[in-house]
């Protein structure tokens, strides 16, 4: 063994004095070395995301339970009873009749006295879109 040398001296026998080539500080002012922490950053992370996705769940299921109202509608008014062809742009009116088959009429719902169930209006797209 050679010479003792103090501890915040960096020194080997066979590289001598190489504290310029090492690639992480040596000296006791250096800056301390610390690790990241990925823990943190990858919660902040998930979280974001998954409130990101919880959003765009709740947008589709807004959007299908629409299209369900949308589908059981034209499904009833589609299934209703009714002698004329329908035109596309014009208002009808859904009601129950007093046989518990439903009917679709022009007649309003101030004009009589049934039990009414919507009005629709028939798009180009031929789907019942309901107005009240």
């Amino acid at each position: 063994m050679g010479k003792e040398r103090p501890d915040n001296v960096v020194y080997s026998d066979e590289n001598g004095y190489n504290a310029r080539a090492l690639s992480f500080p040596t000296s006791v002012g250096a800056p301390v070395i610390r690790l990241d922490d990925v823990a943190a950053w990858k919660s902040r992370g998930i979280a974001t995301l998954n409130k990101e996705f919880e959003n765009k769940f709740n947008e589709l299921k807004i959007q299908f339970e629409k299209l369900m109202d949308e589908y059981q509608w034209n499904e009833l008014v589609y299934s209703a009873k009714f002698s004329f062809e329908p035109v596309v742009g014009e208002i009808y009116h859904l009601y129950s009749g007093d046989d518990g088959v439903n009917f679709l009429s022009l007649i309003g719902p101030t004009e009589w006295n049934k039990e009414h169930l919507g009005t629709f209006k028939l798009n180009s797209d031929k789907k019942w879109i309901l107005i009240d």
